[in-house]
């Protein structure tokens, strides 16, 4: 016998959620029970089209967002054709009647990484109120015939900056009959249940419907993470064709370049300060033939597809001796004249690489004091020169060393992560400048065909950011879709992506959740009440005393 639970998914976002669900899959006492999801609901096109190509399942862009709330969060009134969701809509969108409702709401404004007085803002409490909205919508849209379970996961700090949120959920969710966790920590690792190579915290809350499930909910098993290496060290490098943009590396300046080569595996920013910077030089070691000039009269080198003076694999250049020059000819190419003699001739070539001439001119500080004003630092403790109404620092405008500035960026910051650990979690706004995005890779490159810089540290491996595909395949994702394409998301901007990877449930965590949703509900099909080994997640605080929890 198999039974097959319908879920519906609230801010399904990329689908990882929905993947977790689709392959969980448990058999209790002979019955086989699995998943089936029924719709996904996000307010991003992008997002639900993401979900149908993971998934395979239908998903509906809506806004549930009211009205109040829409106007808070984007600073003006709601579009003409703006339509409030209600509990009576939602249900008609849905179709069927949910077994179990998984909801992801945005978290960006409980996050760490938004700042405590933006958080605080009338747009992002209203972001947040996001959360009680959608419950409420849940439960009055199906109260005829409640879901068996209904699911709320965020990031921890929802605890203390949403504490007031969750207390009106929980109220809501007594009031129709539902069992919750009351733990103050209702926290997971993803990483631990799913078996990630990332560590990823999460709040997770859980209410059963009594009047439907009288067994309890336990929570998943814990398994040994595994480290970055292990789950991208099998993917090609960086730049292959194949995956197009999605594996691309971020364009860099050079100096931050350097700056990843300079941070210990591990590290992150502040291993720049403590840096001996006078013993290191910056050392090119070409590859075998390139920027070689080849002899005249010897044979040549295997000829590439790789042409380019400094990016080819043999030799491209010759010394070609039958230039025919005369003796004195081109010699005025560059040509600097100097102050004190007579001027070569005057002739109508327009740039010194064709012959017009220059001047070395010493009259820069021909008056004393003329042109000391630029770039020009004042200090501190000193009186200002005149002010003037010059704007540009190159020509006088005067700036100042402050020695007030507290600003330092967060931990984590250009962090280094070691290729033989587990990954930190994986955000929205995943740049090595957010945070700590960037690999120390052995596979060292042998070829330059690419256009990045490739400095090797001193721990002997490759510095480099994490590639958007790198950081997919951290959450859990597949680097091929369903269809056995390459792994592509919908749009075209880098940055988008990112977020809809940062901000999604990984699949391995999700499918660890279900299986033990699944276990529950296959044992009340049998009239049974589960005993596990595993810790309970979802009980009521009056049966703690019952069976000696306290």
């Amino acid at each position: 016998m198999e039974i097959s639970y319908k879920v519906l998914h609230l801010f399904c976002g990329i689908g990882g959620g929905a993947i977790g669900f689709q392959n969980a899959f448990e058999e209790y006492r002979g019955i086989k029970g699995k998943f089936e999801t029924i719709c996904g609901i996000d307010v991003d096109e992008e997002a639900c089209e993401d979900f149908r190509r993971l998934t395979g399942s239908r998903a509906e862009r809506i806004d549930l967002f009211d009205r109040e709330q829409y106007s808070l969060f984007h600073g003006q009134e709601p579009p003409e054709d703006f339509e409030e969701i209600t509990p009576l809509k939602l249900r008609k969108i849905v179709k069927e009647i949910p077994d179990v409702v998984f909801t992801s709401p945005p978290c960006k404004g409980f996050s760490g990484l938004l700042p405590e007085k933006s958080a605080k803002s009338s747009k992002y409490q209203a972001l947040n109120r996001l959360t009680v909205r959608s419950i409420k919508l849940v439960l009055e849209a199906f109260k005829d015939n409640l879901p068996s379970l209904i699911l709320l996961e965020n990031v921890p700090r929802i605890t203390t900056r949403g504490k007031y949120l969750l207390e009106e959920i929980k109220q809501q969710l007594r009031f129709y009959g539902y069992a919750i966790n009351e733990e103050k920590d209702n926290y997971h690792d993803c990483g631990e249940i799913g078996g990630l190579a990332q560590h990823r915290k999460r709040f997770l809350l859980i209410a059963r419907n009594q009047q439907k499930l009288s067994s309890f909910v336990y929570q998943p098993p814990r398994y040994k993470m595994k480290s970055i290496g292990e789950v991208i060290g099998p993917l090609p490098l960086p730049g292959d064709k194949a995956f197009g943009k999605i594996h691309q590396l971020s364009n860099l300046q050079f100096k931050t370049w350097v700056r990843l080569a300079l941070i210990k595996a591990g590290g992150d920013w502040r291993d720049l300060e403590k840096i001996e910077w006078e013993k290191y030089r910056i050392t090119s070691l070409p590859q075998s033939g390139t920027s070689h000039i080849g002899d005249w009269n010897k044979s040549c080198g295997t000829i590439t597809g790789a042409p380019g003076v400094s990016r080819s694999n043999s030799i491209t250049c010759i010394s070609d001796p039958r230039t025919k020059f005369k003796d004195g000819t081109h010699q005025a190419i560059y040509r600097i004249q100097k102050w004190e003699a007579p001027c070569k001739t005057v002739t109508g070539a327009l740039g010194p690489n064709n012959g017009a001439p220059c001047i070395s001119d010493p009259r820069l500080n021909y008056q004393k004091g003329r042109y000391l004003n630029k770039w020009q630092i004042l200090k501190w403790d000193r009186a200002a020169n005149t002010i003037t109404g010059i704007q540009d620092i190159q020509a006088g405008a005067q700036s100042i060393s402050d020695p007030r500035l507290s600003c330092k960026p967060r931990s984590g910051t250009m962090g280094v992560q070691a290729w033989d650990q587990p990954s930190k979690t994986i955000i929205g706004a995943s740049d090595i400048h957010a945070g700590s995005t960037a690999i120390a890779d052995p596979r060292i490159p042998n070829d330059l065909e690419r256009d990045v810089f490739i400095i090797v540290s001193e721990d002997g491996t490759w510095h480099r950011p994490l590639t958007t595909l790198e950081m997919a395949v951290l959450q859990g994702l597949s680097i091929y879709l369903p269809n056995g394409e390459p792994l592509n998301l919908s749009g075209n901007s880098d940055a988008r992506w990112r977020e809809r990877i940062g901000n999604m449930v990984p699949p391995a965590a999700a499918q660890a959740i279900g299986e033990t949703m699944l276990r529950t509900l296959l044992a009340n099909e049998k009239g049974d009440w589960l005993m596990a080994s595993e810790d309970i997640w979802v009980i009521p605080n009056d049966e703690k005393q019952e069976i000696g929890l306290h």
